[in-house]
């Protein structure tokens, strides 16, 4: 008689990641182990989850929770190793005597909003298949603004409360802050919502990095002194020397300069921040509104036009989608794969971290904006839509008016431009070689 391999998954998610509301782990891993993407659309917060059945497993995650699997050969049988991170899987490998197997080609992300299902039944693997479990309506909101305004921050209101009601009673509460429209948007709700709880609002702090020379500590004080907040302002100031976008490739696991460029500040500013506060746990952000309003320079890919920008459902937050060409099945596409921009320098210094743009309300209403309707395809109209969105909105809301600025991104507003272009002077082909070299 033939034994029946072991078949094998191996987690190596941290369980503090799982942060739900209204279900346990145990309920939402029961979910994904379904497969029924309607069960899976219902598990609210922020969540990677694997579960086996026999031969079938299935994964899936939220936007803001990187997750990874690998799966490796064995006499026993499969071995399916999931983790966050690339050097995890490696570790793990080593560690079994299995690291000749590995390759960080190999590994393969999960890409979020989607129920991803393998068989582990041996040689030849069968590859995994796709299933979406969030699939937001388009362009059902009406063009007025205000409208729009009071639904999209009502979402970034609810979703901002929830993730409050879940912290310990006067924990300090710290946002990363540059005062532009979407950190203004998030600081100004989770002070709002502090009072109207009967809260201490001096919990709270906004955290701007400064390195000498940027823009974001001035924009930052113009942002909070005419609402008479300033004193909410913590300024954290280092050299430009506390940058080191090497180490930022480590520790995000890519390459493309943008995020890199993007992680190695937030490594400097929650370095900043641990060294002044070592307890300090609990941090919020921006990240992701800039995806939901799709607000990008178009004119800085060659790969895109406003057509595509308008016409491509969650673009920026999934690239051009599973089962597309451009898709790498390595990395993912969008903001799936860019966010351990965020992940991955909170993680390293021990804080929990949480933006609610990256929540599946927001980016529901901000795909039910009519973008073409209201720009006509005009790309300065389409630059200029997020802050009349935001801040009528914000208004409506907090009651409070908030200072509209004009994009800039985390890496160009924290040093002077000639100091950021001497010490983040390297191209991709650098980051992706010093990759590769950290498994060679």
């Amino acid at each position: 008689m033939v034994e029946k391999p072991i078949d094998r998954v191996v987690d190596l998610i941290d369980p503090a990641v799982q942060r739900l509301h209204h279900l346990s782990v145990e309920e939402a891993r029961r979910r994904v182990a379904s497969g029924k993407p309607d069960a899976v659309r219902e598990i609210e917060g922020s969540f990677a989850l694997v579960c086996q059945d026999g031969e079938t497993v299935r994964m899936a995650r939220s936007l803001d929770r990187p997750m990874r699997f690998f799966l490796a050969k064995q006499e026993s049988g499969p071995l399916l190793v999931v983790a966050d991170r690339i050097d995890a899987i490696r570790g793990f490998l080593q560690a079994e005597g299995l690291a000749s197997q590995f390759h960080p080609s190999y590994t393969r992300m999960v890409p979020a909003h989607h129920i991803v299902e393998i068989r582990l039944i041996g040689c030849p693997d069968p590859d995994a298949t796709y299933s979406r479990f969030f699939n937001p309506a388009r362009n059902v909101l009406s063009e007025d603004l205000d409208e729009i305004g009071r639904h999209y921050i009502g979402a970034l209101t609810r979703e901002t409360g929830q993730w409050l009601g879940t912290l310990p009673p006067d924990s300090p509460i710290g946002v990363f802050f540059s005062g532009g429209i979407d950190s203004g948007a998030v600081f100004l709700t989770i002070y709002t919502l502090l009072l109207r709880g009967g809260l201490n609002p001096g919990r709270l702090k906004a955290f701007t990095l400064s390195l000498g020379g940027g823009q974001d500590l001035e924009q930052a004080r113009a942002f909070l002194q005419p609402l008479g907040l300033e004193l909410f302002l913590e300024p954290i100031e280092l050299s430009p020397g506390a940058l080191d976008p090497l180490e930022a490739v480590r520790v995000v696991e890519d390459y493309k300069p943008l995020d890199v460029e993007s992680a190695a500040m937030a490594l400097a500013l929650c370095r900043g921040i641990r060294e002044r506060y070592p307890d300090w746990r609990y941090v919020l952000d921006g990240d992701g509104g800039d995806e939901n309003l799709k607000d990008y320079p178009i004119e800085e890919d060659s790969e895109l036009t406003i057509v595509s920008v308008l016409n491509n459902p969650l673009l920026y937050q999934e690239g051009w989608g599973v089962g597309r060409l451009k898709h790498s099945r390595t990395y993912s596409g969008g903001q799936s794969r860019s966010y351990s921009r965020t992940y991955a320098p909170l993680r390293r210094y021990g804080f929990e971290g949480f933006s609610p743009f990256t929540r599946p309300s927001l980016i529901a209403a901000a795909e039910g904006i009519p973008f073409a309707r209201l720009t006509g395809y005009d790309v300065s109209k389409l630059y200029s839509l997020k802050g009349e969105i935001v801040s009528r909105g914000i208004r409506q809301w907090t009651r409070l008016t908030m200072p509209v600025f004009p994009k800039r991104r985390f890496q160009h507003g924290s040093l002077a431009p000639e100091e950021m272009r001497r010490r983040l002077p390297y191209s991709e082909s650098d980051y992706r070689a010093h990759f590769a070299s950290l498994y060679a």
